[in-house]
């Protein structure tokens, strides 16, 4: 899709309906390259695992699980699995983690994020192994990212990259803006999307709420990638006429999903992805591509 660089050209009369932007075509085709992979290991008696830690009993949490189980399965990987209780302490967390790092047939490893309050994610996160770290969330690995060394990257920030380039939406030397700086999109998205890359190579702003005028940055973008996590933060009047729009950041209430970006969007820009199923899916598939990824390394 060709883009219009330029913030000054007079902007199109707003479509009545943007381009969709869905995830689960980008998903199917990452997951198909998996799953091939997949059986190449197992030709060679290799059977790739991904583990999975939960604590507590949160329904939500462990229908998650159950998904990405079903999904493992599917793809020919095991999935060991530990449940720990509500009440297990830090300790008790660390050891499931350790025995998981010291399990050479564990490739890839998953804590189920959230964890009850008493627990601390971020030290759990330090325990794990590096080259196991599906999430791709690791100090070690955001380094990694920083520095433009292979490794497991963040499954959200390279599902949104993939999506993007699926879709045949021009990347390099457009201006990006993402409205969010969290360490789990917003800021490893920055560095994913300005490195040298034909899918990449983009001029990136990170913008945020703590800026008053942050619409000023929005209305200017080729590519606005909201990652607030505030329901309906962006508007129409927050959208360049003909912007690609994707919406990366969600909050729940219950289970009904609200995104960063209201559905009103769809009519001033060009393209945009679904309020359901756009970048979701593409998260899921990047975790299997780390986790096949994390296998081969451990073989080569």
């Amino acid at each position: 899709m060709s883009i219009s660089s330029s913030s000054s050209a007079a902007a199109p009369t707003p479509a009545p309906s943007a381009r969709l932007l869905p995830g689960a075509p980008v998903a199917d085709q990452i997951l198909a390259d998996v799953e091939t992979r997949v059986a190449a290991l197992r030709e060679r008696g290799i059977t790739p695992s991904l583990a999975t830690i939960l604590v507590g009993d949160d329904d939500a949490s462990a229908g998650y699980i159950r998904i990405k189980q079903r999904q493992a399965a599917s793809l020919g990987f095991a999935s060991p699995h530990r449940h720990l209780p509500a009440t297990a302490t830090q300790e008790d967390l660390h050891a499931a983690i350790d025995e998981f790092n010291e399990d050479r047939d564990v490739h890839a490893l998953l804590i189920q994020y959230p964890i009850p309050q008493h627990l601390d994610y971020d030290a759990a996160l330090m325990r794990v192994d590096p080259d196991k770290d599906v999430d791709g969330m690791h100090p070690l690995n955001l380094g990694r990212l920083a520095a433009g060394i292979p490794g497991p990257l963040p499954c959200t920030p390279a599902g949104i990259e993939a999506l993007l380039a699926y879709h045949e939406i021009s990347v390099s030397g457009h201006e990006v803006v993402i409205l969010g700086r969290g360490a789990t999109l917003g800021r490893p998205l920055a560095m994913l999307l300005a490195q040298k890359r034909p899918t990449a190579n983009a001029a990136v702003t990170v913008v945020h709420t703590g800026v008053p005028d942050w619409p000023r940055y929005t209305r200017r973008a080729d590519i606005l990638i909201a990652a607030a996590g505030v329901p309906g933060i962006i508007q129409p009047e927050h959208v360049k006429p003909g912007a690609v729009v994707v919406g990366g950041g969600v909050r729940y209430e219950g289970r009904r999903l609200l995104p960063d970006v209201d559905e009103s969007c769809a009519t001033v820009a060009g393209a945009i992805t679904p309020r359901v199923g756009g970048v979701g899916p593409t998260t899921v598939a990047m975790l299997f591509r780390n986790a096949i990824e994390a296998a081969e390394r451990r073989f080569t």
